[in-house]
């Protein structure tokens, strides 16, 4: 029964973070995902401090959400100043994680919160974490707040879904049109911000930026029409998951790390063979037309 619910929860931080990933890629901002994953840090053991030593999820998830909102508006302010993006994410999560490690050496010391859980996770872990109500166990709680982060995205998207495509593509006719381009950026900043941190406690903080990443830059070489390169990228994820599981299970490998891994394998595949950008089927075409 673990095995299925290890699958499931793979499948679910896939799905949930290739929608948003998907629109990352198109923006060109694909490593805010990694800036939030980092950051988050100091979120976690504010939230752990406040909270009287507190280790409950629910706290660390809250202090993480938030530090993740605030990445953001600081990536966007530096940006709107004139600092280059790559330099304002960089600069960004770099001191807000070095915030992180400081307060975890000042504060908590004697308390057992280890780094290494906190940014790698453990996937294998997750299902004996249940959620319960009444003392009637429902399930892991990484299903629940990881399906709660789908929901949302799904909802959130296919309301707003001709908006946030054409900030993506052409967020000057999106402006002139009407629509407040900050607002849908700042609605979707946020929405990768909550998936990030819903996937802490399965996949871990770092590697769940393979997974807003792969699938979404898989998907983008096999199509041209955004609503089919989302459907693709939530497809390759949950295989990445179900075979990742598998080959972890063969070798005793990390799982989580195993998923990103048979990501990465079908990118690289899809990189080779794809009928439009593959760099052996243009290779092919080129050879075909001498």
């Amino acid at each position: 029964m673990n095995d299925m619910w290890i699958i499931l929860i793979g499948a679910l931080v896939a799905c949930s973070c290739s929608i948003v990933g998907c629109f990352l890629v198109l923006r060109k901002m694909s490593m805010i995902g990694d800036a939030i994953s980092h950051s988050v840090l100091p979120g976690i053991v504010l939230a752990f401090l406040f909270s009287g030593g507190s280790r409950d999820s629910f706290f660390m998830m809250l202090g993480a959400a938030a530090l993740g909102l605030i990445t953001v508006f600081l990536i966007q302010m530096f940006q709107n100043s004139g600092v280059q993006s790559d330099a304002s994410i960089g600069v960004v999560f770099t001191a807000l994680f070095a915030v992180g490690v400081v307060l975890v050496s000042l504060f908590t010391r004697e308390v057992d919160l280890d780094l290494d859980c906190v940014l790698y996770g453990e996937i294998a872990y997750a299902p004996w974490d249940t959620f319960e109500i009444g003392g009637k166990s429902l399930g892991p709680r990484a299903v629940w707040g990881v399906g709660a982060s789908l929901l949302l995205n799904i909802i959130v998207i296919g309301l707003f879904y001709k908006q946030f495509k054409l900030c993506s593509f052409d967020p000057a006719l999106a402006a002139a049109l009407g629509i407040p381009v900050a607002l849908f950026h700042y609605l979707l900043m946020g929405l990768v911000s909550v998936s990030t941190v819903a996937s802490f406690e399965s996949v871990g903080a770092i590697l769940v930026v393979g997974m807003i990443i792969v699938p979404a830059a898989t998907a983008y070489l096999l199509t041209e029409k955004l609503s089919i390169m989302i459907a693709i990228s939530m497809v390759i994820g949950i295989i990445s998951s179900v075979v990742g599981y598998f080959v972890a299970y063969l070798f005793d490998a990390s799982i989580a790390g195993s998923m990103i891994t048979v990501a990465g394998a079908i990118f690289l595949l899809v990189f080779l063979l794809s009928p439009t950008h593959g760099v052996v089927m243009k290779k092919w075409r080129r050879m075909k037309m001498v």
